[in-house]
């Protein structure tokens, strides 16, 4: 394959992946707006951002495996023309039902495009410095769309209308998918079989999502109520049901041994936390700015913008570096850095300013999230085979995606319930409680990570070096 078509390649994928990462957040700003507008209940908003997030994570593993098993091009086509038509009936619905319905829809359809999309990447550069480059981009632009989708919700819901959050990913989508038949091969299928698990794929989906629904309503039923323990103990039947079923059939889902390589087991756990803690922050972050500071869309949109800035400028450097002292010093330091934004945060109040109570938590969270997702990428795909990258892509991709939907759940739920327990306190006082405790819980998620760094990444006694000719990104 000629250099320059890899790297035109890489930019179809990652205007792809953009587009998902891009809808986990860019109706965060839009929020108030959807609420007004939809007559939205104020305990059933979060599900905006939470059906997508619940289904995308659900079904990411057999979205992965149906990559490896179909075909990744056809797989990801498929996904790119649900999305697009989804986000068509999206910007057209009328009531909170139609759009959280169109938004779970909205969020299966992403569930077939990334993990195809990653594989694509994974079998398209060796391991080594193109790899890890590749991957360097990828990452920035799986982190960093979720801090620019604050800046594009901003200016989309503000001068525009709310709706056009979603009608922009129709034109893109019909762009990506003319180019991506053009450009990027078909990568058949070189599976021996096609038998896909659907047991194990309906074991996990029922799993994950019945776990995050039970963590979403926790706040309301009480967290030690029956409905709650009872969806809490489900999940756990289910999601123990599922790695039975995995170790018993023929042609799993998800292929346990997989788990063997203990830095793609390790980097896959580190993921949940990681991205629990920086989904949930963007959430209540976000509605802070409006409800508290006072922020109009645009300008709560456009107060992000150094996240995706500080991360571009951390995930160029971090592959280079990673390429001779391995992942897991960074897989430490950029959690660390992420905690320390957190903590930062948990203590604003009434009275705080962007300059300082926000912006320098920003450019922590930035740098420990550029840190984070590139080492955590390299970790969890390095040594898998080609017939498993799209099982590999799906894991790493339930990873991230899980963790926002329970981080979302959790922290929106601790928050919750802080502020039902504020009666003596005004509303806006109330809010800043909660959000408050919700980002000292952020940063024990983040903490976690770096449990997992310690304890379960090792550093390859040798590096790999690139086979082919060193690659310049044009």
């Amino acid at each position: 394959m000629k250099q320059h078509s890899r790297w035109l390649i890489l930019t179809l994928l990652a205007i792809a992946q953009f587009m998902v990462v891009l809808d986990t957040s860019v109706a965060n700003v839009a929020l108030p707006a959807i609420q007004k507008a939809l007559h939205f209940d104020a305990s059933t908003l979060q599900w905006v951002i939470s059906a997508y997030a619940l289904t995308f994570g659900g079904f990411l593993l057999l979205g992965g495996r149906a990559a490896d098993l179909f075909g990744r091009r056809r797989t990801l086509v498929t996904g790119i023309v649900g999305f697009t038509i989804a986000s068509l009936l999206i910007g057209i619905s009328q009531s909170p039902v139609e759009i959280i319905t169109l938004r779970a829809v909205q969020g299966m359809a992403a569930a077939l495009m990334s993990p195809s999309a990653l594989s694509i990447v994974l079998t398209t550069f060796r391991e080594g410095k193109a790899r890890n480059t590749a991957l360097g981009i990828w990452s920035t632009v799986a982190a960093g769309g979720a801090a620019a989708g604050l800046v594009v919700g901003g200016l989309l819901t503000q001068y525009l209308n709310w709706r056009w959050n979603f009608f922009i990913n129709v034109p893109v989508g019909i762009l990506s998918v003319i180019s991506i038949l053009q450009v990027v091969p078909k990568h058949e299928s070189t599976a021996t079989h096609r038998h896909l698990d659907l047991g194990g794929a309906a074991l996990v989906t029922a799993g994950i999502m019945t776990l995050v629904y039970g963590l979403t309503e926790a706040p309301t039923w009480g967290w030690t109520s029956f409905g709650t323990l009872g969806f809490l103990a489900s999940a756990a039947i289910l999601l123990a049901g599922f790695v039975w079923n995995e170790s018993r059939v023929s042609h799993p889902l998800m292929p346990l041994g997989i788990l063997k390589n203990r830095n793609v087991a390790g980097a896959n756990l580190m993921m949940m936390p990681i991205v629990a803690g920086m989904l949930g922050m963007f959430f209540l972050l976000s509605l802070y700015i409006q409800t508290v500071m006072r922020y109009d869309p645009v300008t709560a949109g456009f107060s992000f913008l150094p996240f995706p800035l500080v991360l571009a400028v951390i995930s160029n450097i971090v592959p280079r570096v990673v390429q001779r002292h391995g992942p897991r010093p960074f897989l430490v330091a950029g959690p660390l850095l992420l905690a320390a934004g957190l903590v930062w945060l948990s203590q604003l109040s009434l009275q705080s300013s962007y300059v300082i109570g926000i912006l320098p938590a920003i450019i922590l969270m930035a740098a420990g999230m550029g840190m984070s997702f590139v080492s955590v990428t390299i970790a969890a795909t390095s040594g898998v085979p080609a017939e498993e990258a799209g099982l590999a892509s799906g894991m790493l991709n339930t990873s991230q995606q899980m963790g926002g939907a329970l981080g979302l759940a959790i922290l929106s739920g601790v928050s919750s319930s802080v502020m039902l327990s504020s009666v003596r306190f005004s509303a806006v006082e109330a809010l800043l409680r909660g959000d408050k405790m919700a980002f000292t819980v952020a940063a024990g998620f983040a903490m976690v990570a770096v449990i997992f760094a310690l304890t379960l990444i090792r550093t390859p006694k040798k590096t790999h070096t690139p086979i082919s000719e060193p690659i310049t990104v044009h």
